[in-house]
This record gives C-alpha cells, structure tokens and sequence, in this order.
C-alpha cells in the first residue's frame, strides 16, 4: 500500500518511522500529517473544525481565542470499565485493574483498527511530557485521527519539533495509538457529529512491558489525550518502578514564606476533595505566597542531593467546569479567559460559556452541552455536562510559579494526602517517618459523593495515594516501591508526610473548617514543620498540632471547632483500623510486610 504523507517526514529515526508506516497500513487513513505543534496548524484545525461543525468559535470579545465542543452523550468521561493493564501475568495487573491477556487483546483491536482511519486523517503527534530535554521527562508519540485530540494534545503536553532533537535516530520513544472508531465512506462528513464508537467497542489498553498504549472508539479527555492518564500516569508508574523514581497523581505548590523562605509540597487527592481548588490556592494569611507549578501530575527523580525533585510533566489544565467560579477558584477562572477548549459546557447566546456553580445565575435561554435550547425555569436537567471540562494553558495561569519549567524539578519537601472525611480523620497529621507515611496514604480513602452512580452515597471508597485506577500494575507492588524509595536516601533528605482533611462536619452537619484560602493555615504548619519552627503532639496516630499552632485569627472557627478537628476519636479510629484492613484483603498476599507490621503498630496504639 502507497502512503500518503501530507508534508515531509521529520525525522531519520527509523524505528519511528517503520511504526507509523505499519499503523498507516493497517488503518488506511487518506494521508499521513506530521505535526509540528505550531500556531499555525493549531489555528488551521481548529477552523477545520469549526467549519466541520464539531467546533463552535466563542465570542472574541469574551473568550478570545476559545472553542466549544459537544462530545456524544455515550462519550463524556474516563471509561473505567473499558480500560485495560494488559500484563503479560494477569497477576501482574492486580485487584484494582482490569486484564485482558495482551496477545488477545491486541488481537480484538487490531479487528477494530483495520480500516478505521478511512475518509480521515491520520495526525502524528510527536510530544514531550516535561520540559523538552529534561532528565526526568519522557518523549511519546501519538497517532490519532482527531483533530480536536492534536489541539488538546498542544495544550497538555510540549508539541514541538525540538521532541526530534532530544529523540535522535535511535532514542526512546512511547508509542500511543489512538482512533475514533468512526470511518468515513466515500464522500462521507462528520456533519458536526461527535465521531465515536459504541460503549462496547471502547478500548483503553495499556501493556506495561512493551510501554505501549491503544486506544480505540472515544475521543474524550483521558480515554484519547494519550499523554495524560494513559502516559503520565498507568505507563510512567511502571516506568518508575523499573527506574526507581515516582510518577505520581499530586499537584506541587511552591509556598514563599513572609521571610522569604521557599518550599515545595506535593498533594494526592481524589477527585471532589478540592484538588484544583488548593493547586491554585489564595492564602488567606498576611504575606505567604502560594504558587502552582502542576496540578495533577508529578514525576520525581533522585538529584545528586539525594532529595527527590520534581516536574510537571503536563503543560495545560484539563479541568472540572462545573463548581468552578471566582469564588472557588478565581485563578482557574482567569486561566481559562483565553487560549481554552472547553467540552460539554453551555452556550449563551452572546457566545460566551456557563455551567452550574460558576458563581452567577444563567441567562434565560441558552444552548445546553447537547446542542439543545435550554430555559432556566423549566430545565429538568443541568445546562453543563457535570464533567464538562476546561483545557487551559498552564503559562495563562495568573499564579503559575517562575520555576514550574525548569527541567531539573522543584526540590519536593512534603507530601500532602487527604480524602473527603466527615468524621474521624483530623485537620491535619504528620506521619512519623517514611514507612509510617506510606501506611497513611496506603489508607487514603474518601467520601463517595452522589455523584458516584455506582458507589453507595456516604460510604469510604480507599484510594491508596489517590492512584487506584492509574497504578499500571499490581497495587501491592506499587505501595513496596514507596518503601523501596524510601531506602533510596537518608531520612532527613526525604519529603515528610502530611494526611490532611478539609471536611470535618459536627453532627448536625456544619462544616468545622472553612477550606478554600483558609487551607493555607494548615499550609504554614506543614512548612514550618519542615523549617522544624514548630513541635508536634504525638498521639497513637501520628504527630498533631498544639492548638496554638494553627492561626484561626479572622475566621469563624472556634476554640472549640479547633478541638475537635485536632482530636484523636479512639473509637472511630478502632473502626477506621478495621476498614484499612478489610482494604488490604483485597490486594492479597503481596501486601508488604512493614505495612502489615504499621496496622499491628497503630491497633496496640490505639488500645
């Protein structure tokens, strides 16, 4: 079969050459793209894809240089349950992950793929996750043939030509494979409908010993922007394992001190439990700066210190619309002023975006995120798709710190784990040391919120490091290699750890803690305990802070509030201790001894 390459082959790497040319014959598109991650081919798809209708151009006055998409109703969110670790051992995948063996897998989509690019074109991404060239980054390349996948992809991640400078003739590179599931017949449009594949013939697989990733029949978020979740996260953790450094779910925050003392925290949090909203945070307390340098994802390696450093490997936000407002977040919102692809959120008439929790009231009339007119007062459903997203470019971030590019990473200091806990868990609480700290964040769990269909309202789903559906392979092995990590330095070289929880109700349900800004108190106690400007209580489950120690000055919380959230419940934490454990049978007999050791530990502790 000829091959029909639109513009000139960008590179002498052969191996990357001979890949795109096997996927080319196999899935037939028109033509083959190279892309090169230019203003000018970002402006070109994107009136393609205004003029295709998949795309409405919002209004220049309001949102300069923004797009909206409406994605199928079938194709709105990460498909947990079709996404795949395809190990070669299937205990190799673990309890957390769904497995297919690989050789059948690949087999099933290589069916799906023959053909599938027919009437499109195929687009060749090449991208770098992390600053181009930096020691800690990794170069991926991604064929996919949507066009809105390419403009999200220059967002998320460095499309660049200087990827091939790095790469060489004989480099290495991630192979990710991505297609729509919807060929074209002679002639054929889109005709502004949102091309995917029926539920059942979605595919997000990932085999962690070859690196590799397929992605077959969505065009949506993490199921397509291959560098994101599929990359970033289920690919680099392997990869990390086998290197030994981290590839981590956590935002970094740089904090500046009034002194003028800078420290770095990473945080893992699941999703509902404000993780954005503190990666963007506005302290509330005179003369402490906080700065984002990622909000999502961090990958770490040793520096000749023997201190873990780390980088944001994305270059964009990829974030929840709804709830979003200037008064969660008001530098999310002026992130996405400009420069933004927005997906599933509501159109006005004057052109401009809203969505529920924005902050201000709808207009009468508007376009909902199914293209369908929408009226305020005899709405039966939300105007905004709840996870219609934002894709904004972190450089457009009014806080975004002067170092987050610096390709040797940002000296981490802290961990921060937390989870959505209405009793119980504490403000705030420091692990002892490392292994005690890997117990802690083993443990996370949060609230299931009613947003979760699938999941019982109320109860604690556990979320080992806020990294359950991302741990590209056994669970178990993933909590050993924190331990093992912990071995690679000194004690006093490594991050302290921090479990916090902005969500503590009273029994009537009044909220304890007012979160938002106001996090920025726990904030200073977590920095000045890595100073060593403050002690700690130590109690049977970590070390606390003297009520003194944490500034309410200006808030409604009470002395009495304060108690409370900085208590220890023995029996509620009697029965946390028995929900850790039945969390552990789960992932089997690989659990590692130390962690097993820590619940006998905190179980005599606790009396």
């Amino acid at each position: 079969m000829k091959i029909n390459y639109l513009n000139e082959i960008p590179t002498k790497h052969d191996r990357l050459v001979s890949w795109v040319k096997e996927w080319a014959e196999l899935m037939t598109p028109e033509g083959v793209y190279w892309c090169d991650g230019s203003k000018a081919e970002y402006d070109k798809l994107s009136e393609e894809l205004v003029n295709g209708g998949l795309a409405t151009r919002l209004n220049p006055k309001k949102r300069p240089n923004c797009l909206l998409f409406r994605s199928d109703p079938s194709d709105v969110a990460r498909v947990e349950s079709r996404t795949y670790v395809a190990s070669e051992k299937q205990e190799d995948a673990g309890p957390l992950n769904n497995w297919i063996d690989p050789a059948e897998l690949k087999k099933t989509m290589r069916g799906f793929y023959k053909g599938c690019m027919k009437g499109r074109t195929m687009y060749v991404i090449p991208f770098s996750m992390g600053p181009v060239g930096s020691d800690i980054a990794k170069i991926g390349f991604e064929i996919t043939d949507s066009a809105y996948v390419v403009i999200n992809m220059h967002i998320m991640a460095r499309v660049t030509p200087e990827v091939y400078e790095v790469l060489g003739a004989d480099g290495e590179f991630i192979p990710t494979v991505h297609s729509v599931g919807k060929p074209l017949a002679r002639g054929e449009k889109d005709n502004g409908v949102w091309p995917c594949a029926p539920v059942k013939d979605k595919y997000i697989a990932h085999f962690p010993e070859t690196r590799e990733i397929w992605s077959y029949g969505s065009g949506y978020g993490g199921n397509a922007l291959l560098g994101k979740k599929c990359l970033a996260l289920r690919i680099a953790s392997v990869q990390a394992r086998d290197e030994g450094w981290m590839a981590e779910h956590m935002l970094i925050l740089k904090i500046t001190s009034p002194e003028g003392e800078v420290k770095h925290i990473a945080g893992a949090f699941p999703s509902a439990c404000g993780k954005t909203n503190l990666a963007m945070l506005i302290p509330t307390i005179e003369a402490w700066k906080v700065e984002t340098v990622g909000d999502d994802i961090a990958w770490m390696k040793f520096g000749a210190d023997g201190r873990l450093y780390a980088i944001n490997p994305e270059s964009g936000f990829f974030g929840v619309a709804p709830g979003t407002s200037m008064a969660s977040n008001p530098n999310a919102m002026h992130s996405i002023a400009k420069d933004t692809i927005f997906t599933n959120v509501a159109l006005t008439e004057d052109g401009d975006i809203w969505w529920e929790g924005i902050g201000y009231d709808p207009p009468d009339t508007l376009i909902d995120w199914k293209g369908n007119k929408w009226n305020a007062a005899t709405a039966k459903e939300p105007a905004a798709h709840p996870n219609a997203r934002f894709t904004a470019k972190a450089a457009n971030c009014p806080v975004i710190a002067d170092n987050w590019e610096d390709p040797a990473g940002v000296p981490i200091d802290a961990f921060l784990f937390g989870g959505r806990r209405p009793s119980t868990i504490p403000l705030v609480n420091q692990a002892t040391d490392w292994v005690h700290g890997t117990f802690v964040g083993s443990a996370a769990g949060s609230e299931i919120t009613a947003a979760a269909l699938d999941l019982k309202a109320g109860t604690v789903r556990r979320d080992p490091m806020a990294m359950r559906p991302f741990i590209g392979y056994h669970v178990a092995d993933f909590l050993q290699h924190w331990l093992n990590i912990g071995n690679k330095t000194s004690d006093d070289k490594l991050p302290k750890i921090f479990f916090v929880n902005w969500f503590r109700k009273t029994k009537d349900g009044r909220w304890l803690w007012p979160g938002f800004g106001d996090n920025s108190r726990v904030l200073e106690w977590v920095f000045k305990r890595c100073t060593g400007k403050v002690d700690a209580v130590k109690t049977a489950i970590g070390l606390l802070p003297k009520k003194e120690d944490i500034n309410i000055s200006g808030t409604d919380v009470t002395s009495a509030d304060l108690e409370a959230l900085l208590s220890v419940d023995i029996d509620g934490w009697k029965e946390e201790l028995s929900a850790i454990k039945e969390s552990y049978k789960i992932y089997g007999d690989r659990v590692p001894r130390e962690l097993l050791d820590q619940i006998d530990a905190l179980e005599k502790r606790l009396g």
